[in-house]
C-alpha cells in the first residue's frame, strides 16, 4: 500500500485536505504543489482528451460499468440510453454538495475545474448536446469555474446556474426544476433528469469520464475491484487525524483506509453521509456500492465519518436528526410532522425516557416511502441504523447517561 500526501490545497480554512491511497487521478497534479490547476497546468498534467463518438462512449461506460458518484450511483450508460428520442441533449452537473460531510465536489470544482469541464464536455459532443449547465450553491466553486470557462475556447456551450443553499435543493429534480425557474425542492412527481433530454451528474461523475476518456477501459479498469473498476472520492471526517477528501480504489478495505488516517478506535462509521447509515467499524468492510450495501448500508454521496469512543454517539446522531428534521421541503406530511417526530424521539431516548426507543422506530417506519422526495426515506435509514449501532449508549442513556460530551464529530448545518 503506498499513500501520496496532496495538500492541503490551500491555506485557507474553508479548503479541504486531499490525499491517496494508490496512485492519484482525479487528483493529479495537486501533488506538486500547486493549487488550483489552471488550463495550462491541467493540460501539462493530464494531457488532451480524446473526442469519441456515442456508441464508442457508451461501449466504454459498459466496459468499466461507470456509475454516477452522487447519492443513487445510477449506471451512466443507462442514463444515456434512457434520453427520448427527437429531444434537444443537455448536459447538466450538479455541483450543488448539499451534504454537510461532503466536501469532493467542491475540491473538484475549486482546484481541478478543467477535468469537470473535460467530462461534461466530451459527452456533450457525443450527445450532441446544445448546452452544459453547471448547478451550484457554493460561490467560490462558481467563480473557479467561471475562471475555467473564460480559460478554454470549447466551452462556450457552458453555462452557470446558482441554486439557493439546502439540503433538499441538492437533489437531481429540485436542480432540474430550479434550473427551469421553479422553487429549488424536488416536485411531488418522480420525474427523471431524462425526461427532459438531459443527463445530470454530480461532479465526480463528470471527472471520472474525463479519466476513463483519456485511460480507455482497459487502464481504467487497472484499479478498483472487478464489479466496479476504478478509484473513488471519499470525504473523510470525525475521529481520524488525516481527514478531508481522499481517493481510493473501488473495494478497498475499511480497515486499509482507518489506518492511512490514523483514526482513533472506532465504535461506530458513518457512510454515505446523512442520507447514509451508522455501520460498525469493521476493518474487513469494502467501501464501494455493493461491499456496503452487503454490510447493510448505503454508500451514498460517498462519506465516512469515524466515532470515537470519547464522544456519545447517542448525542452525535440527536443533532444531526434535529438538523434532517430542520432541513425538510415541508411539502408532506412525513417532512412536515414526521421528521420532527423522529427527532423528539430521539432527544427523548437521550433523556433516558424507556418508551422512545419504540417510538422512534415506529416513527422511522411510518416516514419511510411516503415523502413526496427521498429526504424522509434517507432520513429515516439514517436514524433507524443508528438507533441500531448504539444499543449500548442507548442502554446508558436509559440507566442515567452514558457521561461522554458530544465532540461534534458528525459535523452539521454551516459546515459548508
Amino acid at each position: 500500500m503506498t499513500t501520496a500526501m496532496i495538500g492541503p490545497a490551500s491555506t485557507a480554512p474553508a479548503d479541504p485536505t486531499a490525499w491517496s491511497i494508490g496512485a492519484p487521478r482525479l487528483l493529479a497534479g495537486l501533488d506538486r504543489g500547486l493549487h488550483r490547476l489552471d488550463h495550462r497546468a491541467h493540460y501539462a498534467v493530464h494531457g488532451p482528451q480524446p473526442a469519441v463518438d456515442l456508441p464508442r462512449l457508451l461501449g466504454m461506460l459498459d466496459g468499466v460499468a461507470l456509475a454516477g458518484r452522487g447519492g443513487a450511483g445510477f449506471p451512466l450508460a443507462a442514463k444515456i440510453r434512457a434520453l427520448p428520442a427527437g429531444t434537444s441533449r443537455e448536459v447538466v452537473i450538479n455541483g450543488c454538495e448539499s451534504e454537510p460531510a461532503s466536501v469532493k465536489d467542491r475540491l473538484l470544482l475549486r482546484f481541478t475545474p478543467h477535468l469537470v469541464l473535460d467530462g461534461a464536455l466530451g459527452l456533450a459532443a457525443s450527445l450532441g448536446a446544445h448546452r452544459v449547465t453547471l448547478a451550484v450553491h457554493d460561490s467560490l466553486s462558481a467563480d473557479s469555474v467561471r475562471a475555467a470557462i473564460a480559460e478554454r475556447s470549447d466551452a462556450r456551450i457552458v453555462r452557470i446556474h446558482r441554486v439557493p443553499g439546502g439540503f433538499v435543493s441538492g437533489e437531481a429534480r429540485a436542480v432540474m426544476r430550479s434550473i427551469r425557474r421553479g422553487p429549488a425542492i424536488p416536485p411531488g412527481r418522480r420525474i427523471h433528469a431524462s425526461s427532459y433530454g438531459a443527463i445530470l451528474g454530480n461532479v465526480e461523475t463528470f471527472a471520472q469520464l474525463a479519466v476513463l476518456l483519456r485511460l480507455g477501459p482497459q487502464r481504467y479498469g487497472a484499479t478498483g475491484s472487478l464489479a466496479e473498476p476504478g478509484s473513488t472520492l471519499l470525504s473523510l471526517g470525525g475521529a481520524v487525524s488525516r481527514s478531508g477528501v481522499v481517493e481510493v480504489p473501488l473495494g478497498i478495505p475499511l480497515g486499509v483506509l482507518l489506518e492511512a488516517s490514523h483514526a482513533a478506535p472506532a465504535q461506530a462509521v458513518v457512510v454515505g453521509g446523512y442520507h447514509g447509515s451508522w455501520l460498525p467499524a469493521d476493518p474487513e468492510l469494502r467501501l464501494s456500492r455493493a461491499g456496503v450495501t452487503q454490510a447493510g448500508g448505503s454508500f451514498g454521496a460517498g462519506v465516512v465519518l469515524v466515532l470515537d469512543h470519547e464522544t456519545c454517539g447517542l448525542g452525535e446522531l440527536l443533532g444531526v436528526t434535529d438538523w434532517l428534521a430542520a432541513e425538510s421541503a415541508k411539502q408532506c406530511g412525513p417532512c412536515v410532522f414526521g421528521l420532527p417526530a423522529l427527532a423528539r424521539d430521539v432527544r427523548a431516548i437521550w433523556s433516558g425516557d424507556r418508551n422512545g426507543l419504540a417510538r422512534g422506530l415506529r416513527h422511522a417506519d411510518l416516514v419511510d416511502g411516503r415523502g413526496a422526495c427521498r429526504h424522509p426515506d434517507g432520513a429515516a435509514r439514517f436514524v433507524r441504523s443508528g438507533l441500531t449501532a448504539l444499543s449500548d449508549d442507548i442502554t446508558a442513556h436509559l440507566r442515567g447517561g452514558c457521561g461522554r460530551p458530544v465532540r461534534g464529530q458528525l459535523p452539521i448545518g454551516g459546515s459548508r
